[in-house]
């Protein structure tokens, strides 16, 4: 199985493509829809759905550009499908950037259920992982997990926006990604690729609470 990190938008918002010798799933697709799907040419992976871990602008900017040209459905967690049609929860309409305009997404074609999936032959667990919003998700395939804006390399997600909570996000991090094998790479929703040995040893935000 293959990874690929695609930087996105004003703050480099990570979309990636996982993609077997078939097919692909398009996850976070944030910005910059021609450059995702120059990406997507490249392989011989067909895409077969795209996924959010949670709706912010900057993780949703190009998922109708994408659903439309591939013809595919998309997939997020009940608690945040309305964000899709929300500047306001979707952050977009708070004029963080002044190019930003507000952002609205066709309504989702399937709601997230907490359990395993098996799309295009690949097969992965969507797990609960709120605190950076309360919709938040992680997506764990057998042998690394993409983590959105939950945990980062040496930080975690930010829990001063709407529905953010800082203690459910570290206990969302210690029962969901912290029970992972120390091997399992973690891929965040921005910057570098981590893993869960590193985050349990080093994250300043876990050894504060040991």
């Amino acid at each position: 199985m293959e990874i690929i990190k695609i930087p996105t938008g004003a703050i480099q918002e990570n979309c990636y493509l996982v993609a077997d010798k078939k097919n692909l799933l398009i996850i976070d697709p944030g910005a910059d829809g021609p450059i995702i799907i120059q990406e997507i040419e490249k392989l011989k992976a067909k895409p077969v759905a795209i996924l959010l871990t949670h709706t912010h602008y900057d993780h949703i900017g190009a998922v109708d550009e994408l659903r439309d040209y591939y013809n595919i459905p998309l997939y997020v967690s009940p608690l945040e499908a309305d964000w899709l049609q929300d500047p306001i929860m979707n952050l977009s309409g708070l004029g963080r950037h002044d190019e930003l305009e507000n952002i609205l997404v066709a309504p989702a074609d399937f709601l997230f259920e907490l359990k395993e999936y098996t799309l295009g032959g690949m097969t992965f667990e969507v797990v609960a992982t709120p605190g950076h919003s309360i919709g938040s998700v992680s997506f764990i395939f057998d042998s690394f997990v993409i983590s959105g804006d939950a945990l980062f390399r040496g930080s975690i997600g930010r829990t001063d926006l709407p529905t953010g909570n800082l203690e459910q996000l570290l206990t969302s991090i210690k029962t969901e990604l912290f029970t992972l094998p120390d091997e399992f790479p973690v891929y965040p929703g921005h910057g570098e690729a981590t893993t869960v040995e590193r985050e349990k040893k080093s994250n300043p935000f876990f050894l504060a609470t040991r």
